[in-house]
């Protein structure tokens, strides 16, 4: 396995008062990570393509490896509802990272369906998902980038919705991307869940979480609930409660080896966090 770090990580850092998007790849450099995965923000000017090539330059001059991309996407409600203009914004979005020259783009899937007490249930909303991820994935086939769906979101977290997914697509060029924090949100065990999805896994966030039950009093500002209602904060990697060591060995011992990405969403200084969590990786994927 391979290091990479999230410019989701960077927090405040990749504001305009401070380095930039260029600073942070600068910062990754310095760090020692092997590879650097992009969050699509302000500073992609809606998806230009000439912002993309200059970044593209940039990382391969620092020795980077270029590893993956993440934007928003919603084939239920987004687009006004619209599953085909939702398709259509994905479309130039996979063209941004063909020119960032990333290996694989993660995009949303759905929050679910809205505005009715019924059938509103997963299996109703996948058949429209399984529609819109097949349909990007075949056009981003053709310009060299695989795509993913993460677990992200109650509608989405659950190993076994995730697989269900993949599975449904049914398409060599799309697969997983597996945060191994964000299955907390959902009060599913990290390595179990890790375990079941490492076959189908493209790339890896590495998240961590302080956990308290739910049968405690609201531990106060900068924790929130799971679906459960117990109650998570976000950590350095290595500093929780999401097994992080022992769902990488699942991961890999089921077949994965490739980057594994911190995505830092902890209290303390992001740099600071970054670091630590740096640290760790590289003690976990020896």
């Amino acid at each position: 396995m391979k290091t990479c770090v999230s410019s989701y990580s960077f927090g405040s850092y990749i504001s305009q008062e401070n380095p930039g998007i260029i600073g942070v790849i600068d910062k990754v450099k310095e760090m020692g990570f092997d590879g650097i995965e992009f969050c699509i923000g302000d500073w992609a000017n809606n998806y230009d393509i000439e912002t993309a090539r200059r970044l593209n330059e940039y990382v391969k001059k620092a020795g980077l490896d270029l590893v993956s991309m993440t934007t928003g996407a919603d084939f239920i409600n987004g687009s006004n509802g619209n599953l085909k203009d939702e398709i259509e914004k994905l479309y130039k979005a996979v063209d941004f990272a063909a020119m960032l020259g990333v290996k694989n783009m993660r995009h949303d899937a759905s929050n679910g369906i809205r505005g009715r007490h019924y059938s509103i249930g997963f299996d109703d909303a996948l058949p429209i998902i399984v529609e819109g991820c097949r349909e990007v994935t075949k056009y981003a086939e053709q310009k060299g980038v695989g795509t993913m769906v993460e677990n992200h979101g109650f509608f989405m977290q659950g190993s076994y919705r995730h697989e269900k997914l993949i599975n449904a697509v049914a398409h060599p060029n799309f697969g997983a991307l597996v945060d191994i924090g964000n299955y907390m949100c959902s009060d599913e065990d990290p390595a179990f869940a890790a375990g079941v999805m490492a076959p189908y896994t493209f790339h890896v966030h590495v998240k961590d979480f302080h956990f308290k039950p739910g049968t405690e009093v609201y531990p106060g500002s900068g924790w929130f609930m799971s679906r459960a209602g117990n109650y998570l904060r976000g950590a350095i990697v290595g500093h929780g409660e999401a097994h992080v060591a022992q769902s990488l060995r699942a991961l890999r011992n089921n077949g994965y080896n490739g980057h594994v990405s911190i995505e830092f969403e902890g209290m303390e200084d992001n740099l600071l966090g970054i670091r630590i969590g740096l640290e760790n990786i590289k003690r976990f994927i020896v």
